[in-house]
Formats: C-alpha cells, sequence, structure tokens
C-alpha cells in the first residue's frame, strides 16, 4: 500500500512540474511564466513534504518555510514590476 502511494505521488507531482517547466518555456506573457515558476516551487515544496511524511521525519520544514517565503517574496516582487510596467 506503501509503495503504491509513493509511486502514486511521484507521478502527480512528476507530471506537475513538467506541465509548469513546459509553461515556463512557452508561456507567452512574463506573468504566466511567474505563475508557472510559483506552481514549480510549490511543487518541489509539495514533495518535499511528502518525503518527509514518507520518512516521518521533520528536519526538513526549516526548509520549506525557507522555500515558501522565497516563493511569496518573489512573486510579490515580479508583480510589483509588471505592475510598474503596464502603468
Amino acid at each position: 500500500m506503501t509503495i503504491a502511494v509513493v509511486v502514486a505521488v511521484t507521478a502527480l507531482l512528476s507530471t506537475a512540474a513538467v506541465l509548469a517547466i513546459v509553461r515556463i518555456v512557452r508561456g507567452p506573457t512574463l506573468l504566466d511564466r511567474v505563475v508557472a515558476t510559483d506552481v514549480l516551487l510549490a511543487v518541489l515544496m509539495g514533495a518535499i513534504g511528502a518525503e518527509a511524511a514518507f520518512n516521518r521525519h521533520a528536519t526538513t520544514l526549516p526548509i520549506l518555510v525557507v522555500l515558501s517565503i522565497l516563493g511569496f517574496v518573489g512573486s510579490v516582487s515580479v508583480v510589483r514590476f509588471a505592475a510598474r510596467d503596464d502603468s
């Protein structure tokens, strides 16, 4: 049962990461690429969280906190730049 869950989670996260990378490469606008990068970071955080849950340890929690802060600050910074360009 556990192996099946690991395989399913890995397949879903891998598919989501590939789709986000495709959007980053093909995205027609800057904001599409920013959103795709944020999604890719969320997928990475999900993978790290799943690894921590499967192995039953909490040593990666500080990494998750740092990644979430970086994702938030990065997205807000890029959106502020994009908002200035439009006006």
